[in-house]
């Protein structure tokens, strides 16, 4: 651990709220001397949420992304839109049960030995939060650039969008996750084999 930090597993403290910022994004600013996971490009990988969540807010959108040294914001690797902890939706009989989520890594996704992979969710219902967790991780694969989709940043600060509470509309905000969004590049100088 960097000196001064601990190990932060705290799913139920959102990061802004009702257009206030509450924390850095990552909750914490100093950087992991060491990647806590090495990814391939190409494979899956999963996203476990091991502690008791307090509450999941009926669900709302996921999304998991990683960033780059070399990047502004984080390129999206996987949506999990409108039932995020869900099976289904909630109001008809969706189950508050799925604490993983398992993806495939792009198979150009560049290769570095160190990035910043995160999880952001926005609630259904309650308090117009935002919630977001980081891990330091490294990526096996190629030299290369890989553009895409920005994560989408909501309810974080007077520059944000507000997304109001879904009311049971699930395609609420859904805009700035499907149509009404941005692109970000990575580059990576390639790592595990592929470096040089």
């Amino acid at each position: 651990l960097p000196p001064g930090e601990v190990i932060d597993y705290n799913l139920n403290a959102p990061i802004g709220s009702n257009g206030n910022i509450l924390a850095p994004f990552c909750h914490h600013t100093t950087p992991w001397p060491q990647p806590t996971e090495t990814w391939t490009a190409g494979q899956p990988v999963t996203f476990k949420f091991y502690k008791p969540v307090a509450t999941t807010h009926h669900g709302g959108h996921c999304e998991f992304s990683i960033m780059y040294p070399n990047s502004t914001t984080y390129l999206v690797l996987h949506q999990e839109l409108r039932y995020c902890f869900y099976t289904g939706p909630p109001d008809n009989g969706g189950q508050d049960t799925v604490r993983e989520y398992t993806f495939n890594l792009p198979t150009d996704l560049p290769g570095t030995p160190h990035a910043v992979a995160a999880w952001t969710f926005v609630n259904s219902v309650g308090a117009r939060e935002f919630y977001a967790l980081c891990g330091d991780i490294a990526v096996i694969g190629p030299a290369g650039a890989l553009t895409g989709k920005a994560v989408t940043i909501v309810n974080y600060g007077s520059n944000t969008v507000l997304i109001p509470e879904f009311l049971g509309n699930y395609d609420t905000g859904i805009s700035y996750y499907t149509t009404n969004t941005t692109n970000v590049t990575v580059v990576g100088e390639g790592y595990g084999g592929y470096l040089g």
